[in-house]
């Protein structure tokens, strides 16, 4: 897992252990947010993709932050859908050039050891996400 959290990293210019808690942020919210089949299929295909779900996804949904606009996220579902983990994963210290950076990196890493066909689906299923990747 090491290897390709320092590849990610390194391609969005962040701190390994920064890109490894953002990857398992953004494999949880898609594990909430996506069709079951497809996105279990996905996680389970990344080099330790689960245990970066279980490390982190608990993280994300409780650290929505306080506040009218973490209210607002609350009332519109969870997490507050892509716009949320937007804000948690700014929370974390990350601008909106590193976050799409992260994002579209997290979909290359999925489609090669997932394959196209299953990524495509699960980008699919979750309404907004295509146009961020």
């Amino acid at each position: 897992m090491n290897e390709l959290v320092t590849q990610i990293a390194d391609k969005v210019g962040i701190e390994p252990a920064l890109a490894e808690k953002a990857l398992g942020m953004m494999l949880g919210f898609l594990q909430r947010e996506a069709d079951d089949g497809p996105v279990a299929r996905m996680i389970e295909a990344i080099p330790g993709g689960a245990d970066l779900v279980a490390r982190f996804n608990g993280e994300a949904v409780g650290s929505g932050g306080g506040g009218l606009l973490g209210s607002l996220m609350g009332a519109l579902g969870g997490g507050g859908g892509i716009m949320g983990l937007g804000q948690q994963l700014m929370s974390e210290g990350l601008g909106m050039s590193e976050i799409g950076a992260l994002a579209k990196e997290t979909i290359a890493v999925a489609k090669q050891y997932a394959g196209d066909e299953v990524v495509d689906q699960v980008v699919a299923s979750v309404p907004g996400l295509s146009q961020f990747i």
